[in-house]
Order: C-alpha cells, then sequence, then structure tokens
C-alpha cells in the first residue's frame, strides 16, 4: 500500500467560520488522502459544529479527501454516551473510536480505532480486529521497537497502521477543565475559555521553563512532534498513514512539506528547516520516538535518514 498522509481531528475550539474556513482550504489545496472531522475533547463544543459536519464534509469529498468522523475521547455523562451512539449508529460513514463507549455500538461493523484507547500490544490489536476494526493510530508514545513489532502484526493479521508525525502530542484528558480554571471560571460555567488559545494556552515551570499546553480538559505537549526523520524507517516498518495533528498554522504548507518528503522530493533536513519557520515559537519534539523523554529532541544526521 502506498504511503498517505492524514489529517488528524482538530483538537482546538475555533470560531465556527475560522472552522470551516479551515476545512474549506484543506478540501481545496491540501495533499492529504483522508481528514478526520469531529469533536474529540469537549462534548460542549460538538454543538458548535455540527449542523455543518454535512457541508464541511461535502467539501472535503468533492476535494478527493476520505471523510472518517471521530468521536469523543472522554465520555463521563449520559449525553456523552448518547452523543457517540448516535454518531456510530449513522449509516455510510466511517468512524474512528476514541473511546471503549464507541466499540459497544460498532461492534461488527468496519471501524478504525484512535490513538485514545492505547492499543499498545498484539492481543489487544487482535481483539479489536476481531470486531471491526480495520486500522488503527498507534498510541503516541511507544519507541521505534514497539511500533516495528505492533506494525509487523498489524501486516499478519491483515489491518493498516498510522502514526502521528506533526504537532502537539496529546498526553492526557481530565474530567476537570484546567483552562477555565486559570481564569475563575468552573466548568459547567467556562463560557468556552479555551476558544481564547488556537493552539492551546501554553504552561510554564516556577522558573519560567515552557512546559506543557492546556486545551480545555486536555493536556498537550508543549512542542511540535515531528518525525520528518523517521519516515523512511517507519515506512520500512509498514506504516501505511501518517497523521498531521491541525495547529493554527498553515496546515496545507505543512501538508505539502510532507507529501514533498514521502514522494523523495525533499530531504529531511529541508523539510524541518521549512517547518520551522512556518511555527518558530513551537520548537520540535521526537524523544518518544527514541525512546527518550518525550518532550527532548533528538537530532538526526543526515545519513540516517
Amino acid at each position: 500500500m502506498d504511503a498517505q498522509l492524514s489529517l488528524g481531528p482538530l483538537l482546538f475550539h475555533w470560531p465556527v467560520d475560522k472552522w470551516r474556513d479551515f476545512y474549506g482550504r484543506i478540501g481545496d489545496g491540501a495533499p492529504v488522502n483522508t481528514v478526520y472531522l469531529g469533536e474529540v475533547v469537549c462534548a460542549k463544543r460538538a454543538p458548535f459544529y455540527t449542523k455543518h459536519y454535512e457541508e464541511v464534509a461535502g467539501r472535503l469529498t468533492r476535494g478527493g479527501k476520505k471523510v472518517i468522523f471521530s468521536t469523543l475521547a472522554e465520555v463521563t455523562v449520559k449525553h456523552d454516551r448518547a452523543t457517540v451512539a448516535d454518531l456510530c449508529a449513522l449509516e455510510d460513514v466511517l468512524v474512528e473510536a476514541n473511546d471503549m463507549s464507541a466499540l459497544r455500538v460498532l461492534r461488527n461493523r468496519p471501524h478504525t480505532v484512535g490513538s485514545y484507547l492505547n492499543v499498545y500490544n498484539e492481543s489487544a490489536m487482535k481483539l479489536l480486529a476481531s470486531r471491526g476494526a480495520t486500522h488503527f493510530c498507534r498510541p503516541h508514545d511507544r519507541p521505534a521497537e514497539a511500533i516495528a513489532t505492533l506494525a509487523a502484526f498489524a501486516k499478519k493479521i491483515g489491518v493498516t497502521l498510522e502514526t502521528q508525525v506533526y504537532g502537539r502530542l496529546p498526553l492526557a484528558l481530565s474530567a476537570r477543565c484546567y483552562h477555565a480554571r486559570a481564569l475563575g471560571r468552573i466548568k459547567d460555567n467556562c463560557q468556552y475559555a479555551c476558544e481564547q488559545d488556537s493552539n492551546g494556552m501554553e504552561l510554564k515551570t516556577l522558573t519560567g521553563q515552557k512546559f506543557l499546553v492546556i486545551n480545555g480538559i486536555q493536556t498537550l505537549s508543549q512542542g511540535c512532534l515531528n518525525l520528518a526523520h523517521a519516515l523512511p524507517e517507519l515506512r520500512k516498518m509498514g506504516i501505511s498513514t501518517f497523521r498531521l495533528s491541525p495547529q493554527d498554522t498553515d496546515m496545507v504548507k505543512v501538508a505539502e512539506i510532507f507529501s514533498s518528503l514521502l514522494k523523495k522530493r525533499s530531504n529531511a533536513d529541508e523539510a524541518t528547516r521549512q517547518l520551522e519557520s512556518l511555527w518558530p515559537e513551537a520548537g520540535f519534539i521526537n524523544g518518544f520516538y527514541h525512546h527518550q523523554a518525550g518532550h527532548e529532541w533528538v537530532k538526526q544526521a543526515a545519513g540516517k535518514q
């Protein structure tokens, strides 16, 4: 299978007009094969976008993109369960399950499994595949050796594997909204505090060092994952799809950079320089892949690409 690019679900709460314009640009010009659409982080945000899904999905489809709808990654109340169940029950729609509640509805129907379900080993993958999963986005905190093992098993049982290669990494979800708390509000009356930070709210340690990023109830890495140098190795492992996680930067250009890499029209050093110029304040990380602390940046020599 030829290597493909995907655009993961948007994790941040953007104004509706900005959200629609973003997906319009992706549909019209981004060289990605698949777009994941849907609210993953907070159920309170979903009503802003739900009524526009059909329009946006249609535009993406006309642009040659395959659309997959992503479910919530944290389900805490009955209403959340109903939202997930309603999405999973739609006919002729492919769904990415990000919470166990979705698997109950999707059983024996073809679906994909998102990274939030933490499929770390062959037994978990085999079980979920037996229940209808055909494609998996692997957890973000696994080193290269673990990815290779899972990729080999995926090939053996006839499913495909995806990995994120760009964007801030989702690290944790909480029942509490730290974004609201930072502004002196409570979750039930958050007034959508997360909308103020289009790439998340950056946190610093007491000594002023950049640390993590808060996005509503979600904690993200402060640095931006960049696995440009690892693409050749990941392809040899059998990874079929490379995910770009949306950030408030020129994601069409980001997709073009990674597309050029996959087509071997550029090299990883050049790609990294281009990516840095688009979002210089974030800084790159790739520590998990190299069995180091996740926030670290392990520089790779050009000859090892």
